[in-house]
């Protein structure tokens, strides 16, 4: 179900969503899969890599100014909104019931609670390269396990899809910085499309890295056959729909972040400049 780059360490109090009853199945269907959990963590995750920006374009100059700019970009409550309403959009005419249905079940909630867990110990540097060792070599074993998660991985299209979307979004993050007048007019946009092409190896590598690591580590509590009732709705047509409508729903939201994160360097390095 994670997308977007979304453990066997639980986390300490995790409460299970609460259902509201009088919600639209839409809304009912964000709460189970825990998607306001999901995206705060993403807004740490974006909030770090904000200040890495800071480090590698302002040469460190953006301070407490550029913290600000980077938190509000990542604020929480507006991401919940704009992808609720994006899947919202994304899921119309679908059959949400079988959706509701599996994520509201026991395997279900195991199974979110895992993603979460998981998503959250990656927030730690030294868990992330841990598990990303792990992987290589379960990978270059073709252990059982590692078999499973790659079949998962094909179902959910999880690669190809967030190879695509790490482009748009790095592409945005360009037009951002032109639009903002940090390019001076040095470089068109199909220059900068040729570049963000030239990116594509290195993302499909760090994609696979990432999403083995963290299918590996997040699914290990799982027996096999639960993993593979899993495998199983993904590749179900209510599987499938909800693959697609997640990736429709993070992809706009966070283009436009990259966007309005490029756009804000580019303030910052005008500043510099005058």
């Amino acid at each position: 179900m994670f997308t977007r780059l979304i453990t066997a360490a639980a986390l300490t109090a995790f409460a299970f969503p609460v259902i509201a009853q009088d919600q639209t199945p839409e809304a009912q269907l964000f709460d189970a899969i825990g998607m306001g959990d999901i995206l705060e963590i993403m807004r740490e995750e974006g909030i770090a890599y904000g200040l890495q920006i800071d480090q590698d374009m302002l040469g460190g100059s953006g301070g407490s100014d550029w913290r600000a700019s980077v938190e509000t970009i990542y604020d929480a409550e507006r991401m919940k909104a704009a992808v609720g309403a994006e899947l919202t959009s994304a899921l119309y005419g679908m059959d949400v019931a079988p959706m509701l249905e599996f994520f509201t079940s026991d395997l279900g909630q195991d199974i979110i609670s895992l993603e979460i867990s998981a998503r959250r110990a990656f927030l730690d540097d030294v868990v992330e390269d841990a598990s990303k060792d792990a992987a290589a070599i379960a990978s270059a074993q073709e252990t059982p396990r590692f078999l499973q998660v790659e079949r998962f991985a094909e179902a959910n299209d999880l690669i190809e899809s967030n190879v695509v979307g790490g482009m748009n979004s790095n592409f945005a993050f360009y037009m951002g910085l032109m639009e903002g007048g940090a390019l001076n007019g040095d470089i068109s946009e199909e220059q900068i499309l040729t570049d963000v092409w030239s990116q594509e190896a290195e993302i499909r590598q760090n994609t696979m890295e990432w999403v083995y690591a963290f299918s590996l580590l997040a699914y290990q509590p799982l027996s096999d056959d639960d993993l593979d009732a899993y495998i199983a709705f993904s590749e179900s047509p209510a599987g499938q729909d909800l693959n697609r409508a997640l990736f429709a729903a993070f992809d706009g939201v966070f283009e436009d972040i990259s966007f309005a994160l490029g756009r804000a360097s580019a303030r910052y390095m005008v500043s510099q400049e005058l």
